[in-house]
């Protein structure tokens, strides 16, 4: 059973709004798509052009819904509203083509940028997974392989840093494998450009799913999605968003 049939199961009707921002011809039918599919959820669809984002964000504050998806509002502007007062980080969650889910940070392309920030990521990561059923191992990324030590001198600090987020978490250094890390349930990637380019393979050419990207650290609930997602795609984010 996959993880939003598992949630609809599990979560009383809750609203949640979604943004529609027109990216493309295709924006708005995606989204009205993904509220029909969202019939386990009274979903609110915020399109106000400008001001999309910091509508989405006045409904969260203020109480008048449960939680929100990005859906195909602007992710910078989004940001912008919520860094006046916090600074917030995001974890994904996804699913591979043969059903293993997983949660996978930094995937903001300018999150996870040191030590400190991937430990809050780690911890962020196991709160989530507990809430979701999902595995609670760590498994930290590199640049490559020990054997590799000495090739480049990037690669060398990936290493290193890979081992130390490691020691400090309790996970394990698995270098480049992704392959293995996935069966963790937690995957931490090198930096948010390599986990960015991790989802959009697995998801875009992989096969795999995308339950959207939950944003820690926050008074709020906000689920994070692509705006190049698929209608089913940001079904399963409202999905995730009504169990926050």
């Amino acid at each position: 059973m996959y993880l939003h049939e598992r949630i609809r199961e599990r979560v009383k009707r809750k609203r949640v709004a979604i943004g529609l921002y027109r990216v493309d011809e295709t924006s708005e039918e995606r989204i009205m798509k993904a509220v029909e599919l969202a019939d386990f959820a009274e979903t609110v669809v915020v399109d106000q052009g400008e001001r999309t984002e910091k509508e989405l964000f006045k409904l969260v504050e203020s109480g008048e819904v449960h939680a929100i998806v990005r859906g195909t509002a602007r992710a910078s502007k989004l940001l912008e509203v919520l860094r006046v007062k916090h600074y917030p980080l995001r974890v994904g969650i996804f699913e591979t083509a043969n059903g293993t889910l997983f949660l996978l940070s930094p995937v903001g392309i300018d999150e996870g940028k040191n030590v400190t920030e991937k430990l809050r990521l780690i911890e962020y990561s196991k709160q989530l997974a507990e809430l979701l059923g999902i595995p609670k191992k760590v498994a930290v990324l590199a640049g490559g392989r020990y054997g590799d030590v000495g090739r480049y001198e990037i690669v060398d600090r990936s290493l290193a840093e890979a081992e130390l987020v490691a020691k400090l978490s309790g996970g394990e250094n698995l270098e480049i494998r992704i392959e293995d890390a996935v069966e963790k349930g937690i995957v931490i990637a090198p930096d948010g450009i390599s986990g960015n380019l991790i989802f959009r393979s697995l998801c875009y050419l992989g096969g795999g799913k995308e339950y959207g990207a939950v944003y820690c650290g926050l008074p709020y609930r906000i689920v994070d999605t692509s705006r190049n997602q698929t209608a089913e795609g940001f079904a399963r984010a409202i999905a995730v968003a009504t169990l926050l």
